[in-house]
């Protein structure tokens, strides 16, 4: 066995004799106090376990490896052949003999078994240790829905998925990204629906990952996605198990990240990103107008700054001369023109913002409340805002509330300033080219090679009953989004229109005819 370097050959197989594969591993492990060596004997050969501690769970080592072993250290010759169906009472066998795979195994949480005489591990499904319990999702809250959320174990969240869709239809598949830290990615789709072609396309994307560590989803997002120049996001993510059953159903992709709650769904559209899971939920009357309001708000969240600043600015006779009065009242001992106001009251909003993230949670909302309150008030006091100004940019903190997606609603309050200094400049003709050069980036922005405007360019009547304030009730949406979905496009059977006078006039023959009543 050669020398062992920080870049071991993981080519290298085991020899036969153990205490040289024992001296190897302990070299590439050196300095590490939680790697664990447990040496047994049984039957008549030496045998060593290797583990790292905290990565496996202790009572499946002692109750299904090691006491099975002592057990059988009383007999005279150890049957290695029959090692997995008769002495290991543990799920999760396999034989290995390459040192590369070996090593990465233990990395991974589980355990090798090396015996003398043998140049073959076996490898002991072991994973285990502490872990965050199944909770909430801390970014997507609903009123009506499923309240459990992902957590940091890939496992987890990929049972949380088989637990929507019980289908053998639902595929899971492995990869490693990161050549220091190994992490676990699992792309989940549907087979049938989800298209071969985008399958493939988000193998390509990930192979193409050549990066030393990855330790959240965040890193795969920036490397896959179509256009990382744009401030908008081209996929969606997600701490919710049924938002992404709901994509797969749909023909999406997820991919899922071991050590972060945050799962990512491609490909994504803006309309897709300005939904909430709730709004299937709801009777689609309530889904309707939550999507007209929302919508409404988000109009608010990017423009209102700039139409206050473009209007006090430039286009004071478009204002009735009571409320004209009202404003050059309030703003004849402000110092600053009103651009400057609202870069001020902005940035004093965002501060406070991510201090009230940032702050621990029992003294991060009283930040922010007691905050915005005590700024607001003082800097009318002081002359530096205006009234107005304060009362412009609270209602546009409490309209970027309402964006569902934290990762769309960051991108419209970063679009708010540039949009701002061109109705300082402009005035509304400045907002109107802002406008239009913001609208012509998401037309050229695609997601995975889906328009991001989807389906309204190119347009598709079908789509369009469940996009920007629409949500049609489930019985006429029969197909799925066409530009996603490559086969297997209906996904409900016809008349499932509810039948209220059918259904009634068999009860009330029912009735007529003496019969029990349902």
């Amino acid at each position: 066995m050669k020398e062992a370097t920080d870049d071991f050959d993981i080519q290298s197989v085991l020899q036969y004799d153990l205490n040289n594969n024992v001296n190897y591993i302990k070299t590439l492990f050196h300095d590490c106090s939680d790697f664990v060596i447990r040496s047994i004997i049984a039957g008549d050969r030496k045998a060593c376990l290797f583990y790292i501690e905290g990565l496996i769970n202790d009572d499946n080592i002692q109750t299904h490896v090691l006491q099975q072993l002592l057990n059988h250290s009383q007999v005279e010759t150890f049957d290695f052949n029959n090692l997995e169906e008769r002495i290991l009472s543990i799920h999760g066998v396999k034989e290995i003999n390459k040192m590369g795979e070996i090593i990465n195994s233990i990395l991974d949480g589980k355990t090798a078994l090396l015996v003398d005489g043998k140049n073959i591990a076996i490898i002991l499904e072991t994973k285990g240790g502490k872990q965050r319990n199944v909770s909430g999702p801390e970014t997507e809250n609903v009123i009506r829905g499923p309240r459990e959320g992902f957590n940091e174990n890939l496992g987890v969240n990929l049972a949380l998925i088989r637990r929507k869709i019980r289908s053998h239809r639902l595929k899971v598949i492995s990869k490693k990204a990161g050549t220091e830290t190994k992490t676990g990615l699992a792309i989940v789709y549907m087979e049938g629906i989800a298209s071969p072609d985008l399958i493939q396309e988000v193998m390509n994307r990930l192979d193409r990952i050549k990066i030393d560590g990855v330790l959240e989803s965040g890193y795969i997002e920036e490397l896959i996605e179509d256009n990382p120049w744009s401030s908008f996001p081209q996929i969606q993510v997600t701490e919710k198990p049924d938002t992404v059953a709901g994509n797969l159903l749909e023909g999406r992709i997820s991919i899922l990240v071991d050590g972060t709650p945050f799962a990512l769904i491609v490909p994504a559209t803006f309309w897709q990103l300005i939904q909430s899971s709730e709004d299937y939920y709801e009777r689609f009357h309530v889904a309707i107008f939550l999507r007209t309001i929302r919508l409404f708000l988000i109009i608010i969240a990017l423009l209102l700054p700039s139409i206050y600043v473009a209007v006090s600015t430039f286009h004071q006779e478009m204002l009735p001369t009571a409320l004209l009065l009202s404003l050059a009242n309030s703003r004849e001992k402000i110092p600053f023109p009103a651009v400057v106001e609202a870069l001020i009251m902005e940035l004093a909003f965002e501060a406070l913002r991510e201090a009230g993230i940032r702050s621990p949670k029992v003294v991060g909302q009283t930040v922010s409340i007691v905050g915005a309150i005590v700024i607001g008030t003082a800097s009318v006091q002081a002359g530096i805002v205006s009234a107005p100004m304060v009362l412009i940019v609270s209602l546009t903190g409490i309209a970027s509330s309402t964006i569902p997606r934290f990762n769309i609603g960051n991108s419209i309050r970063m679009m708010r300033f540039p949009l701002m200094i061109l109705a300082a400049s402009l005035g509304l003709f400045g907002i109107m080219v802002g406008l239009v050069v913001l609208t012509t980036q998401l037309l050229k922005l695609r997601s995975f090679g889906v328009p991001y405007l989807a389906p309204f360019t190119p347009i598709s009547v079908q789509e369009i009953k469940d996009t920007l304030f629409m949500r049609a009730p489930w019985w006429h949406m029969k197909f799925r989004p066409i530009n996603i979905a490559a086969k297997n496009l209906k996904r409900e059977r016809s008349n499932q229109h509810p039948s209220p006078k059918q259904s009634a006039g068999i009860l009330k023959r029912k009735h007529d005819s003496g019969a029990e009543e349902p």
